[in-house]
């Protein structure tokens, strides 16, 4: 009887390893379960987010290069929009980016962006416009309008659970329009440009403390098709301060140029805009 009962506890002493108990001495064994480990990246951040949604506060500075020839090929007046129209030089917009984790390194940011101005000036100069000519002294309104849709798909060939880096392409959906007429002699010309820009995207994060996270991203392409020389940049800062592991509020920097010439007969002429500014936000994501 002693020998069996001297057996049975060799035996449970072999067999508590593989069943997980507790050694006998009742001590903790030094190495935690493989189930109990915490997950890899554990600190809320923009590492981490699965989705996001920015609403943003922006007050970028503008400069409009322009220049429409006529549709007889002749060279119309090249003229800063702000200076010779009247355009507004500097804005207070709100816009909104959404970003999506599809994976733990595929993301893709959305943005949505829209600048309304209107003009209303005396000519000081002689202003060929198109098939159109006004005159100095003559009251010409004028408006432009841009609306943009970018899609940026990007890879992070580096993820950790400070910092990510990550590379991509960009699809730039854009699309600008305008007008500029004297009312008096019923004299005006409008213009339409549309078209999608492609760019070569690089972006980063950084979590330098557990709440706080600086943010940037560089977009830019420059390229010839057929009769159409183009260039998108797009150049972003911003420093991020987690309040909630939901919520984040942040401050930042964007500037975007694009720049189109064009001999293409259903638009002969050039455009080169350019806006830059701070930006506050407010981030909600999960």
């Amino acid at each position: 009887m002693r020998n069996r009962s001297r057996f049975g506890l060799a035996l449970a002493v072999l067999a508590a390893p593989v069943l997980g108990a507790e050694p006998a001495t009742g001590q903790e064994a030094d190495a935690p379960r493989e189930l109990l480990q915490p997950p890899k990246y554990s600190i809320a951040s923009p590492i981490t987010d699965r989705f996001a949604l920015k609403g943003v506060y922006y007050q970028p500075g503008v400069d409009t290069l322009v220049r429409y020839d006529s549709s007889a090929g002749a060279a119309g007046t090249e003229f800063l929009a702000e200076d010779t129209l009247g355009l507004d030089d500097e804005l207070n917009q709100g816009l909104i980016e959404m970003w999506i984790r599809m994976a733990d390194r595929h993301r893709l940011r959305v943005d949505f962006y829209k600048m309304s101005r209107e003009g209303n000036v005396i000519l000081d100069e002689v202003l060929q416009f198109g098939d159109s000519t006004f005159l100095p002294g003559e009251n010409v309104i004028s408006d432009m309008e841009l609306r943009t849709l970018g899609l940026t798909y990007t890879y992070s060939f580096l993820r950790r659970e400070t910092f990510e880096i990550g590379l991509g392409l960009g699809i730039h959906l854009m699309e600008m329009e305008g007008a500029a007429e004297v009312p008096v002699r019923f004299e005006g010309q409008e213009f339409d440009v549309a078209g999608p820009m492609a760019s070569l995207a690089l972006d980063g994060t950084w979590r330098f403390l557990e709440k706080w996270s600086v943010n940037g991203r560089v977009q830019y392409l420059q390229g010839n098709l057929d009769d159409v020389d183009g260039l998108y940049g797009q150049y972003h800062l911003d420093v991020q301060y987690r309040v909630h592991r939901n919520l984040a509020f942040g401050l930042g920097y964007s500037q975007t140029r694009m720049k189109v010439e064009s001999a293409d007969p259903d638009f002969s002429g050039m455009f080169d805009l350019e806006y830059a500014g701070p930006e506050a936000f407010v981030r909600v994501s999960y």
